[in-house]
C-alpha cells in the first residue's frame, strides 16, 4: 500500500525539512528551559544571572515561535496535499517560503545567542514579548519580519492549491482538513498585521537609529493584538490532529464534521479582538476597553467546550467499537499503548486544566492577583507547553512514517516519552501555579525579594522549587528520548506498510452542516469588523496621548513652588 511519500515525494521533502527545523529548535529550546529551571531554583547555576535573560529569550522564541510554527507549516502542507489529493501548485513557491522562514529564524537565533558572547556586538535580550522599551539588534527584527512574510507565502501556497481544487470541484464542500488550514491562515493574516506594523514601522527604524524613540504602549498593544491569536495559531494544528487523527487512533470516527467547522469559524472570529486582556494593568488603556476585552475573551470558552464534547465523544465511539462498555469502562478499551494516541489524549487532559487557570487570567479583578507572577508561565506551559507541544510530538509518531516510509523506531520509547512529558509538566505547572499565588515573580533570574519571605499554607518554598527543578529535568529528558526516537526512525530502512494512514469519514458528515460555514469571505469580513470595533478607539487613544513615536511631553516626578509657578504662567499664556 502506497503512503504519502510515495504519492507526493516533493511535498514529503518539504514536510520532512519543516519538521527537522522544528525539532532542532525544540532541542535547543528545551536545553535552555532546563538551565532556567535549575537556575531559578538555585539547584545548579552554570550561567550568570545576566545571561539568564538571553537563555530566557531563546527558550521562548525557539519553542513558542520556531518549533511550533515550523511544525505547523509541515503539518498543514501534509493536510492540504492529502485532503485535496493533489500536489502543491508550484513546488518552487513551497521551497521559497521554507527558505525565507528558515533564513529569518536563523537570523533571530544568531541575534539572541550572540548575547552570550561579549565579543560579538549583537544581542536580543528582549524576551519572547519583544515590544519596547527593550531594544534588540536590528538583525533580530529583520529576521522576525522575514519569518512572518514566509508564513504569509506558505498560506498563499495553500490557498492556491485550494483555488485549483475548487476550479475542478465546484459546489463541493471544502475537505475538513483543508477547511481547518484555510480558516487558521485567515486568522493568522489578520493577527500578524499588528506585529508586522510594530516591527517594520517602529522597531526596525528605532533599532537602527533612524528614529529617536517609539511609543512603548503602542508597540505593546500591537504585540498583544498578535500575541493572543498566536495562541490559537499554535492550538489549531493540535485541534486538527485531535479532530481528524485522534478518533481514528481510538478505533472510531470523528463524531461531527459540522461541529469541527463551527469551532474553527469561532476561533477565526473571536481570537484577535481580545488581546487587550493581556494589558489589564497597563495604565494607558481605559478600563472600559479592558472590560470589553474580558467579555470577548469569555466567549472563547465556547469553541473549547465544543471541542471537549466532540473529541471525547469521538474517543468513546472508538472505544465502544473496540468492545468498551459501561459509563466509564470504555476508557480501558482505548489504545493506551499507542504513543500517538496516549500523547494526544494526555495533551487534551492537560489543556482542560490549562483552560481553568486561563479563566483566572481572563478575569479583570482576579487577574490582579496573579499578574506577572509564576502563575502565568504555569498556565502557558499547560497550554502551549503541553496541549500543543505534546500533541505535536505524539502526532509525529503517526505522521513521520507517512512522510518517510519508515516505521517508528521504538513505540515503547515513544510511550515512555509522552508519559514522562505529562508527569514532568504536572510537577512543574502545579508548582508554578502555587508559587504564583504566593506572589513569586516570573521572568527573573533571582525570584527572591530582599528582606521578605514567601509564606506557604501547604508545603514550603523549597518543595515548590524542587518540583520545578524535577519537572524541568523530566521534560528535558522527554525531549532527548523524542529526538532520539525520531532520529533513529529517519535513519532506519523503509518498509512496505509503515502505518495505516487511512482517515475514515465522520459519523456526521459535512452534508449535515449549513453551506454558509464554507463561505470564507463572509467569515473574513466579520472577523475584520470585530477587530476594527475592538481596536479603533484604544489605538486612537494611545496615539492621541503619546503620538506614534512617543512624542508626548513628560510629567514632572516632583513639584516645586517655582515649577508650579511656571506651569501656571504657561497655562495663563
Amino acid at each position: 500500500m502506497s503512503t504519502f511519500v510515495d504519492d507526493y515525494p516533493e511535498e514529503s521533502k518539504i514536510v520532512q525539512a519543516s519538521l527537522a527545523v522544528a525539532f532542532v529548535a525544540l532541542g535547543i529550546g528545551a536545553f535552555f528551559g532546563l538551565i532556567q529551571a535549575l537556575h531559578r531554583t538555585n539547584v545548579l547555576r552554570i550561567f550568570s544571572s545576566v545571561d539568564y535573560y538571553t537563555l530566557l529569550t531563546g527558550h521562548g522564541v525557539l519553542l513558542a515561535i520556531v518549533f511550533t510554527i515550523f511544525f505547523l507549516v509541515g503539518l498543514f502542507t501534509w493536510a492540504v496535499t492529502k485532503s485535496l489529493d493533489r500536489p502543491a501548485p508550484d513546488i518552487r513557491l513551497t521551497w521559497a517560503w521554507f527558505g525565507l522562514m528558515t533564513t529569518g529564524a536563523t537570523l533571530v537565533a544568531v541575534a539572541i545567542l550572540s548575547g552570550l558572547f561579549p565579543s560579538i556586538p549583537m544581542s536580543a535580550d528582549v524576551l519572547y514579548t519583544f515590544y519596547a522599551p527593550l531594544q534588540a539588534h536590528p538583525v533580530f527584527y529583520i529576521g522576525l519580519a522575514m519569518f512572518i512574510v514566509g508564513t504569509w507565502m506558505a498560506g498563499a501556497d495553500w490557498f492556491l492549491a485550494y483555488r485549483e481544487w475548487r476550479g475542478e470541484n465546484p459546489g463541493e464542500r471544502i475537505p475538513l482538513q483543508t477547511f481547518m488550514v484555510l480558516t487558521t491562515m485567515i486568522m493568522w493574516y489578520i493577527a500578524t498585521l499588528g506585529v508586522a506594523v510594530s516591527v517594520v514601522v517602529f522597531l526596525i527604524p528605532w533599532s537602527m537609529g533612524l528614529v529617536d524613540s517609539v511609543n512603548p504602549l503602542l508597540t505593546r498593544t500591537l504585540f498583544w493584538y498578535f500575541g493572543h491569536p498566536i495562541v490559537y495559531f499554535w492550538l489549531m494544528p493540535a485541534y486538527l490532529l485531535w479532530y481528524t487523527v485522534l478518533p481514528k487512533l481510538a478505533g472510531g470516527r470523528l463524531f461531527s464534521d459540522p461541529l469541527a467547522r463551527v469551532v474553527f469559524v469561532l476561533f477565526l472570529l473571536l481570537s484577535t479582538p481580545v488581546g487587550i486582556h493581556h494589558q489589564y494593568l497597563d495604565p494607558g488603556i481605559a478600563e472600559g476597553f479592558k472590560f470589553i476585552a474580558m467579555t470577548n475573551t469569555m466567549f472563547l470558552l465556547l469553541p473549547s467546550l465544543l471541542t471537549a464534547f466532540t473529541v471525547v465523544a469521538s474517543m468513546e465511539h472508538g472505544a465502544r467499537q473496540r468492545g468498551g462498555e459501561g459509563y466509564l469502562g470504555w476508557l480501558g478499551a482505548l489504545p493506551w499503548r499507542d504513543p500517538a494516541f496516549t500523547g494526544m489524549a494526555l495533551a487534551g487532559l492537560m489543556f482542560a486544566a490549562g483552560g481553568f487557570s486561563g479563566m483566572v487570567n481572563a478575569g479583570m479583578n482576579i487577574n490582579y492577583l496573579v499578574h506577572n507572577t509564576l502563575w502565568v508561565p504555569g498556565h502557558f506551559h499547560m497550554t502551549v507547553g503541553t496541549a500543543v507541544a505534546l500533541t505535536m510530538m505524539a502526532g509525529t509518531y503517526w505522521l513521520l512514517p507517512q512522510i518517510t516510509g519508515k516505521k517508528v523506531y521504538s513505540r515503547p520509547i515513544g510511550l515512555l516519552q509522552v508519559v514522562m512529558w505529562f508527569v514532568g509538566m504536572v510537577f512543574m505547572s502545579n508548582a508554578m501555579h502555587r508559587g504564583g499565588l504566593l506572589g513569586i515573580p516570573r521572568r527573573t533570574a533571582e525570584p527572591q525579594y530582599t528582606n521578605f519571605d514567601f509564606v506557604t499554607a501547604v508545603g514550603s518554598i523549597g518543595e515548590i522549587r524542587m518540583q520545578i527543578a524535577l519537572g524541568g529535568t523530566l521534560l528535558f529528558l522527554s525531549v532527548v528520548l523524542f529526538l532520539f526516537n525520531v532520529a533513529a526512525t529517519w535513519a532506519d530502512d523503509r518498509t512496505e506498510t509503515p502505518v495505516d494512514d487511512y482517515l475514515p469519514e465522520p459519523l456526521s458528515g459535512p452534508s449535515g452542516s449549513p453551506v454558509v460555514l464554507d463561505n470564507l469571505a463572509l467569515w473574513t469580513g466579520i472577523a475584520i469588523v470585530l477587530v476594527v470595533l475592538a481596536y479603533t478607539l484604544p489605538l486612537a487613544s494611545i496615539i492621541g496621548d503619546a503620538g506614534l513615536f512617543g512624542s508626548s511631553g513628560g510629567f514632572p516626578a516632583t513639584v516645586t513652588l517655582d515649577g508650579l509657578v511656571r506651569i501656571i504662567a504657561g497655562v495663563m499664556g
